[in-house]
């Protein structure tokens, strides 16, 4: 492959695929409702968890539910990773600017960083009307009980999703990609759709998940375990001077084996309290967050997210004139 005389390595053509997937973030935001993969695995994954998961009070069947939950959510992968590989060959004898653009295309929906941003903010607005407006606003973001938050708590929810989701929406679904491109991007957000709308220990919704959502849980947790370090690092790097000693014991207070480390990472660089009440609170010696520490919140992300679309200009760059 060449352009303008010059080869142009598959590496250039995942990393300008980057860019143009991040352009159309930026000034689109997310494709209708009706041609989003996501929305799509959302939909698959609705209509089999309901199979095999179990009602509420219903007799437990351990081995059943479990492996009820390996099937489906493996049926689930494979027809991703098929269809992903599919329209990524179909792909190969194009033009590698055609490449770029298609799949940047197509990469898109993998990632949210305008979404994510935008309903951050919202929260924030909506919180300098009222409080109640402020917990409304937030239960589009969380699945916790919304009324009992005070408004420092509705704004540590809210920066706690801005990293959490940092990574599970920007960073993990990137680093897939560069390991294994369309096909590893659209498997990790099958599994972290899975692992959303699956991943409970207990009740939600009527039916008991902790047998039929173990698989997809733990999946998640596998695919996000270095994203997540990598997520903290970015922020880290960017806002944590002196503090690195200290992320360790932060992010090993939540539950989560990854989602403690980007939110650990970004109460540090603000020197905010982040806490789940009740679960965990990360740096408790840190002051309560303001409205200006969710505008901090915002740009450290934003910064964090400039750095990926420069490192794969500069790799992109690298090796169409190696």
């Amino acid at each position: 492959m060449s352009v303008l005389g010059l080869p142009v390595p598959d590496a250039a053509v995942l990393a300008g695929a980057v860019l143009v997937a991040l352009g159309l973030d930026r000034s689109f935001g997310e494709p209708p409702a009706r041609v989003h993969p996501v929305v799509a695995m959302g939909h698959y994954l609705g209509a089999v968890g309901w199979r095999v998961s179990r009602a509420a009070g219903a007799a437990v069947r351990p081995m059943v539910e479990f492996s009820g939950g390996v099937l489906g959510w493996c049926i689930g992968a494979a027809l991703v990773v098929a269809v992903s590989a599919g329209l990524s060959m179909a792909m190969d004898g194009l033009h590698p600017l055609a490449q770029v653009a298609l799949l940047g295309l197509l990469l898109k929906p993998m990632l949210s960083w305008r979404m994510l941003r935008d309903e951050v903010r919202a929260v924030e607005t909506a919180l300098g009307a009222s409080l109640a407006a402020g917990r409304a606003r937030l239960a589009w973001l969380v699945s916790r009980d919304v009324n009992v938050l005070d408004a420092g708590q509705v704004r540590e929810s809210a920066i706690e999703t801005l990293a959490e989701n940092l990574n599970d929406s920007v960073v993990a679904p990137l680093f897939w990609f560069a390991v294994a491109g369309l096909p590893g991007a659209a498997l990790y957000r099958f599994a972290n759709t899975a692992d959303a709308m699956w991943g409970y220990r207990g009740e939600r919704g009527g039916r008991d998940w902790t047998w039929a959502g173990k698989w997809a849980a733990r999946v998640d947790d596998v695919l996000s375990w270095l994203p997540a370090r990598l997520t903290a690092g970015l922020l880290g790097g960017l806002g944590m001077a002196g503090r690195w000693r200290e992320l360790p014991a932060q992010a090993g207070l939540t539950p989560s084996p990854n989602s403690g480390w980007p939110m650990a990472a970004m109460a540090l660089a603000l020197d905010v309290r982040l806490a789940k009440p009740g679960v965990y609170t990360l740096h408790p010696a840190g002051r309560c967050p303001q409205a200006a520490d969710t505008t901090r919140a915002l740009q450290l992300a934003g910064r964090a997210v400039t750095v990926l679309a420069v490192t794969a200009a500069a790799l992109g760059m690298a090796q169409v004139f190696a």
